[in-house]
C-alpha cells in the first residue's frame, strides 16, 4: 500500500486536544507540516488536494485521508468509477487507472453475497441508482433488499450524491419512471438493471447490466432480503421494438445492443405472459430527480448531513471504517473522506461522528458510502503513471467494489 504509512505515535495526545477544541479546522491543515502531526495539503492536480490527519473518536483516535476538489476549476470533474457493467466488481485502483482518474474512493453498498439464496450468483451490483456521463445506468432496489447499515429515518435507497450538468455537487433522490407499452395497454416499469425487483413488478435489463444471471432479480421481497426466490416468473426479450423471445424464468448472458430483456415476478410475470413473439412493445425509462435537476454523475448511499445539521437518528454507537462525501461552498467543493483501516485505527467512526467530521471540514451536506473492507482512497501523484492506495484497507488488501467516485483533471 504505497504512500499509506506516514504517521507516528506522537500525533496522539496533542492533536487530540487540538481537534477537540476545534483548533484544527479544515483550512488550517493546508499550511506547513506541524509538530502536532497535521500535514500540509499536497496538490495532486490544479484544484485537487490531498491531506491526512488524526482525529478523536469514541472508539479511539482514527486516521483520516481527505481529497478536496474545487469544482470551479475548469478542467476538474467528478465521474462514476465503474467496471464496465452494472453487475460487476473491480478494485478502486483498477477502476481509477482504467479511466484515468487522479483520485477516487469506493462508492455504494452492493450485492456482495447470496448465501441466503443457494445456487444464485451474487451480482456485485450496487444498491442505489447510478448515472455516468449523463446516462442512467440503473435504479434502486427496494429498501428491504439493501446491503449495509440501517438507514437513518427518512433516508431511502433512491438517495444519491451527484454532480449536476452545471457542475454543482448535490445530494438528491432519484426515482425510476418507466413503462412497457403493449398492444393491450401500458404497464408500469418497476426496475432498471437492478439486482432485486419489487414484488409483483416488471424490470428492464439492457446491455449495461452485463452477462451475470438475472436470477437474483426475483429473490427476496420488498421487506426481507433473505426471503426465498419467487417461482412465479417470466422473461421477454424485446429487440427492434418487437418481442423476439420468451422464457419461463430469468436467464443470463450478455444482452446485445438495442435489446431489452423484461423480467417479471408474480403479477408482473402474469402480464408478461400475455405477450407473444412478434408483438410490438415499447420500453421507456429514465431517472427523475426530486430537485428537478439533471445529473452528469450520481451514486447511491445515504445522507448524514443536510443544511449543516446532522440528520436525526444517526447511529452514534457503532464504530467502523468509513467512506464519506461532503459538499461545501454551495456545491462548488467536494470532500472525499476515508478513515484508515489499519489495526491501530480500526475502531473508526460512528455514522454520527462521520457527519460531525464532514461538518467540521466545512461541509453543509454529507453522504455515507460503503465502508469497512470496501473503504479505499487512491491518488495518482504528479508524474506517476498509476494511482497509489493511501489508506490501509481493513481487509489487508483492496476489495473489489461495484463502483466509486472518481476525480478527473485535464
Amino acid at each position: 500500500m504505497s504512500g499509506a504509512a506516514r504517521r507516528s505515535g506522537r500525533f496522539g495526545t496533542v492533536l487530540t486536544v487540538l481537534l477537540a477544541c476545534g483548533a484544527l479546522a479544515g483550512p488550517a491543515l493546508a499550511g506547513p507540516a506541524r509538530a502536532d502531526g497535521a500535514r500540509r495539503a499536497e496538490e495532486i492536480a490544479p484544484g485537487v488536494e490531498y491531506r491526512e490527519f488524526d482525529l478523536p473518536a469514541s472508539h479511539g483516535v482514527t486516521h483520516a485521508h481527505l481529497v478536496s476538489v474545487d469544482l470551479d476549476k475548469r478542467h476538474v470533474r467528478i465521474g462514476l468509477l465503474r467496471p464496465g457493467s452494472v453487475a460487476a466488481r473491480a478494485t478502486v485502483s483498477r477502476l481509477a487507472d482504467a479511466q484515468g482518474a487522479v483520485a477516487g474512493v469506493n462508492g455504494d453498498f452492493f450485492d456482495i453475497t447470496e448465501s441466503e439464496h443457494p445456487g444464485v450468483a451474487a451480482t456485485g451490483s450496487s444498491v442505489g441508482p447510478e448515472i455516468a456521463n449523463g446516462s442512467a445506468l440503473k435504479a434502486a432496489v427496494p429498501r428491504g433488499q439493501r446491503f449495509g447499515p440501517a438507514l437513518p429515518p427518512g433516508a431511502a435507497t433512491e438517495d444519491v450524491v451527484g454532480v449536476d450538468t452545471g457542475g454543482t455537487a448535490r445530494t438528491d433522490r432519484l426515482t425510476l419512471s418507466g413503462s412497457v407499452t403493449t398492444p393491450e395497454g401500458r404497464l408500469a416499469l418497476g426496475g432498471l438493471n437492478q439486482y432485486a425487483l419489487p414484488v409483483g413488478s416488471i424490470g428492464a435489463y439492457t446491455g449495461e447490466w452485463g452477462a451475470v444471471s438475472r436470477a437474483r432479480a426475483v429473490c427476496g421481497t420488498d421487506t426481507t432480503r433473505s426471503a426465498p426466490c419467487s417461482k412465479d416468473t417470466y422473461e421477454v426479450t424485446v429487440r427492434g421494438g418487437r418481442v423476439v423471445a420468451t422464457s419461463t424464468g430469468p436467464g443470463g448472458g450478455a444482452i446485445p445492443a438495442g435489446t431489452t430483456v423484461l423480467v417479471g415476478r408474480e403479477a408482473g410475470a402474469r402480464r408478461l405472459r400475455a405477450l407473444h413473439t412478434g408483438e410490438a412493445v415499447r420500453v421507456e425509462h429514465h431517472l427523475v430527480a426530486a430537485s428537478g435537476v439533471t445529473y452528469a454523475f450520481a451514486v447511491g448511499g445515504f445522507p448524514v448531513l443536510r443544511g449543516g445539521a446532522a440528520l436525526p437518528g444517526l447511529d452514534a454507537a457503532t464504530g467502523a471504517v468509513r467512506t464519506g462525501v461532503g459538499i461545501a461552498s454551495g456545491g462548488h467543493r467536494l470532500l472525499l473522506l476515508v478513515t484508515d483501516g489499519s489495526a491501530e485505527y480500526r475502531g473508526g467512526l460512528t455514522v454520527a461522528e462521520l457527519a460531525a467530521e464532514l461538518h467540521r471540514l466545512g461541509a453543509a451536506e454529507g453522504f455515507d458510502l460503503d465502508g469497512g473492507g470496501s473503504s479505499t482512497l487512491v491518488v495518482r501523484k504528479p508524474g506517476k503513471g498509476a494511482v497509489s492506495v493511501l489508506n490501509h484497507p481493513s481487509g489487508g488488501a483492496e476489495r473489489a467494489v461495484a463502483n466509486g467516485v472518481g476525480v478527473f483533471s485535464g
